[in-house]
């Protein structure tokens, strides 16, 4: 087995500082990718997810802390731990910076042994929180949190693959969706306490569970089945009701495995209705079936 190497994004917009950094931690056993400004760290976030980001506060262009705020805001990095590095060291910098979302601040110049040491603590604090994100998942746990606005704070894996028709540029809620959700937060008995997102081809059911923090509120997606689309499926296109709800589940993205698991039928028995389903469409894959599938469902729904 290879040897597990934790990822560290540093963004610094000066080569000497960044040449030192990485010099530093990858003696110390870490891999390091660099950026030299905001925009650039935020478009390295949309290809790789590291470990923890070190991050300059003071850069030309997009800031150390507004960089950090708009990380926070991506689903896909809301959980990476940011530490700071900068030369401000005034109290009001250090509020702003955590404000932003940082966990940690560090003055420059910076103590190596003292960088390493706050790396290993916060890489082992995000280890222990994102598993526990992971477990939830692999339960099937989908939980997402929002800020007062309605926008994503963290979210479990398998909750941001059911949103992802309902995000904007893959990292928001798109306003009308974000207003849907702030709109849960009622006092009990005072409104409704849950409600329905629905593309044709996937229906969410989002539950308001509760205020987790000053700033953060608690949501449970599940996913329903779409018995509409498997109706409508079944008369345009002439299928047996199971075979019209294996193709709906198909068309919304779903593994062979996933649909066997919502069906509870054996995945040898979704392979047998998927061999008939492209029969009888004259398709010979899942993309094309798929594409029959949506098709058919924007013509009627």
């Amino acid at each position: 087995m290879p040897e597990f190497r934790d990822t560290i994004l540093a963004v610094d917009d000066t080569p000497e500082s960044l040449g030192l950094l990485t010099e530093v931690l990858e003696k110390a056993g870490l891999t390091v990718l660099v950026a030299r400004d905001g925009e650039t760290a935020l478009s390295l976030l949309d290809e790789i997810t590291p470990d923890l980001v070190l991050m300059d506060a003071v850069m030309p262009g997009l800031g150390g802390f507004e960089t950090c705020r708009r990380l926070k805001q991506m689903p896909r990095s809301s959980h990476l731990p940011v530490i700071f590095m900068t030369g401000l060291s005034e109290s009001e910098h250090v509020i702003e910076g955590l404000a932003a979302g940082g966990v940690d601040y560090i003055t420059k110049p910076i103590v190596i042994d003292e960088l390493l040491a706050r790396i290993r603590v916060h890489l082992a604090n995000a280890r222990r929180a994102y598993r526990a994100l992971t477990a939830l998942d692999a339960t099937g746990r989908c939980l997402l949190a929002t800020d007062e606005e309605g926008q994503i704070l963290w979210c479990t894996p398998q909750a941001e693959q059911l949103l992802a028709a309902w995000l904007v540029l893959g990292t928001s809620l798109a306003p009308e969706i974000a207003a849907r959700f702030r709109a849960l937060r009622h006092e009990p008995g005072k409104g409704a306490r849950s409600i329905t997102l629905d593309t044709g081809i996937r229906q969410l059911e989002c539950i308001y569970l509760s205020r987790a923090g000053p700033n953060e509120f608690l949501y449970r997606l599940t996913e329903a089945e779409p018995a509409e689309g498997a109706e409508i499926l079944k008369e345009t296109l002439t299928l047996t009701a199971r075979e019209s709800e294996v193709l709906v589940w198909l068309a919304a993205g779903k593994s062979n495995r996933d649909i066997s698991d919502i069906l509870r039928i054996s995945p040898r028995t979704v392979n047998k209705h998927l061999e008939q389903i492209f029969a009888k469409l004259g398709v010979e894959n899942r993309a094309a079936a798929a594409v029959v599938a949506v098709r058919a469902l924007s013509t009627r729904l």
